[in-house]
């Protein structure tokens, strides 16, 4: 077993704007860890709802917990903001989430002893989509995809940005490099991933690193859904990439694509139903 006093120090940053559903059990979720992250940084982006009072409301309940929140007013879009969040980390190792992300418990502890191995310089893991039927076998499947993924990718291992974490000395070297406009139409965690390769060092998949994410990317029209994959081809060929293995994961979107959305639509109506008719 590991001793968790030769593990690396772990900072979790969550980029927010406007998450007033979700950032409580988000930000709870990582607070409620089997071994506790060194420090959680949420980067509120201009939001207009509840989301400020809902962080305040947070840090006065948790007053000895590592949670911080910044503000970042300058610009709008989550690369700036998610900057601000790694440029503020004081830890070894930067973990990076999404606002609706609600870690599974091991979480921390899973990604210290990743990175434990001083050859890892990024990781990322699998995710479990808690607002869909089936949650555990959904895991599975996406372990097994992402797995498969990550081989037929020889070169540019991606992160996925809903959960995923790089070395602090890694952002230091890249982070003048990174695009500025990549969420705009790119992908912002493939670009961080360009050029962390880009820069000689070396990106893992770990089984054990598993986040629960919202399919709520489901309740886009086709025709969203179809332009959020396409920016996987826009994100390479931004940067000059041809490869089509790379392509990979978004043929892999694109195939589970109607399945997926089927059982969003059929359990977002199960729960209608539930509510109109409760068991008596």
């Amino acid at each position: 077993m590991t001793d968790s006093d030769t593990l690396p120090t772990l900072s979790i940053v969550i980029p927010a704007y406007n998450e007033e559903e979700t950032i409580r059990p988000c930000v709870l979720a990582a607070l409620n860890q089997t071994m506790p992250a060194d420090e959680i940084i949420v980067v509120d982006n201009r939001s207009t709802d509840l989301t400020p009072r809902i962080l305040d409301e947070l840090i006065k309940q948790h007053p000895e917990a590592p949670l911080r929140v910044l503000r970042q007013d300058e610009l709008q879009g989550l690369v700036p903001t998610r900057n601000v969040g790694f440029n503020a980390v004081t830890s070894e190792v930067i973990g990076r989430i999404d606002s609706d992300a609600v870690l599974e418990p091991n979480w921390v502890e899973n990604v210290k002893k990743v990175f434990a191995n001083p050859r890892v310089d990024a990781a990322t893991g699998p995710v479990i989509y808690y607002d869909l039927p089936l949650r555990r076998y959904m895991a599975r499947a996406d372990d097994t995809a992402r797995k498969a993924m990550y081989r037929l990718a020889t070169s540019y291992k991606f992160l996925f940005g809903t959960n995923m974490a790089l070395r602090q000395s890694v952002w230091e070297v890249i982070k003048d490099d990174v695009c500025l406009d990549a969420d705009i139409d790119m992908h912002e965690d493939i670009d961080l991933s360009v050029h962390i390769y880009d820069a000689g060092f070396t990106t893992v998949y770990a089984s054990e690193m598993v986040a629960g994410m919202s399919s709520r990317r489901l309740d886009d029209t086709p025709k969203d859904f179809y332009d959020y994959v396409g920016r996987f081809d826009r994100t390479y060929s931004r940067h000059g990439i041809r490869k089509r293995r790379l392509r990979a994961p978004a043929w892999v979107f694109l195939a589970v694509y109607p399945i997926a959305k089927g059982m969003r639509w059929g359990h977002k109506l199960r729960t209608q139903q539930g509510k109109l008719f409760p068991s008596i």
